[in-house]
């Protein structure tokens, strides 16, 4: 079988920090008007008073600090609570073709390729600006590649399931040279008048190069030795907007804003994810302690100290499973290749490395690396 490689790897990094400082500030400044505006309500028990919200709170329940984002006035306006900006018309690329651009001209220098050598262009990330024509034939023709390309979405796990789609394509011979990029414009998916929400995601986009391993001249490749996909259905996390929307009498408020049952995601969830990295290093034969490092999804702290622990039988150190979400947020498919991106360039030949996300569907994408 043909050996395939990621030979390079790009992160595009939003202009604008909001900073849990700032989005508390705006939250419980909204919350202050809703509850004095509602009092009477409140006080007779027809609605609920919202609760206010800090900085600590996020901390302690997310490890999130601050995140990047592409629009913030709007977000941090108590008199707005959602970011504002102008749409785009037909003549111009949408924000997730442009964020992906910036991505992939970074993913295609680190693997010493130029455009004209990809053959294969995937998005793959949680939400599509629009359904057709698809965002990866527009940034195709942006970038000038040639070859196919397609937009495919298996929510937080979109990049690791593009990626193993991409290896399939060049195996099979329909491709030699793909671009995997995962544009996350997840902002405008957050309730910021939610309490148990509002913190979670952050806009980015990361990219990454994947080819023949006989055709690879960059310094810090990775050999794929194996991927392993896993779905199972659950209603705990969603996201129910549809172009259907319009049918209807009536809208729920929250219809265009993510959800997620956390507790359950995090009891059933894990035990899913644990499972598929555990079992792919048993058909490997690798050892636990042979595993120089795991780039894990970067959802939830909590999320993932427990996965890594329960892998390795310990805590993990930094080292070993990098975090990246303190500064970015939960970027849905593209955090564990930001925690790639930014942690991969020391790892030595031979050293073992499995990169995996998960989310929504349920769904787990787990590719086992080594360093070339």
């Amino acid at each position: 079988m043909t050996d395939i490689v990621i030979s390079g790897s790009g992160l595009y990094v939003p202009p604008n920090v909001v900073t849990n400082e700032e989005l508390v500030s705006a939250y419980n400044t909204y919350v202050d008007a809703f509850n004095t505006e509602h009092q009477r309500e409140i006080e007779s028990g027809e609605i609920e008073a919202l609760p206010q919200s800090s900085a600590e709170f996020i901390e302690k329940a997310s490890g999130i600090r601050a995140r990047y984002v592409l629009y913030k006035d709007g977000i941090v306006d108590p008199k707005v609570m959602r970011p504002m900006f102008p749409k785009r018309g037909e003549e111009q690329a949408p924000e997730m073709v442009e964020m992906a651009v910036h991505a992939a001209k970074q993913a295609l220098e680190a693997a010493n390729k130029t455009v004209e050598d990809v053959d294969l262009v995937i998005v793959a990330c949680s939400n599509m600006q629009r359904s057709y024509p698809a965002l990866a034939v527009e940034l195709q023709k942006e970038l000038g590649a040639g070859g196919y390309a397609y937009d495919m979405n298996v929510a937080c796990s979109s990049a690791t399931f593009g990626i193993s789609n991409a290896i399939a394509s060049i195996q099979s011979g329909m491709a030699s040279v793909a671009l995997v990029v995962n544009p996350e414009f997840a902002s405008p998916q957050v309730n910021y008048k939610n309490r148990d929400s509002h913190f979670i995601f952050g806009d980015v986009c990361t990219a990454t190069i994947l080819e023949k391993k006989e055709t690879c001249t960059s310094e810090h490749a990775f050999k794929v030795i194996a991927s392993k996909l896993k779905t199972s259905f659950s209603n705990n996390i969603r996201c129910d907007y549809s172009y259907t929307d319009h049918c209807h009498a009536e809208l729920p408020d929250d219809n265009p804003f993510f959800k997620q049952q956390g507790r359950k995601v995090f009891k059933e969830l894990l035990p899913i994810v644990v499972d598929v990295i555990t079992s792919q290093l048993k058909e490997l034969e690798w050892s636990v302690e042979s595993v120089r490092r795991m780039w894990l999804h970067q959802a939830n702290i909590n999320m993932n100290l427990f996965a890594a622990k329960k892998i390795l039988g310990r805590d993990a150190t930094d080292d070993e499973a990098p975090i990246i979400l303190d500064e970015f947020a939960n970027t849905a498919s593209a955090g564990s290749i930001i925690a790639y991106h930014r942690t991969h360039q020391d790892l030595m030949a031979g050293d073992k490395a499995i990169l995996c996300s998960f989310g929504a569907g349920y769904s787990v994408g787990c590719i086992a690396l080594e360093k070339c």
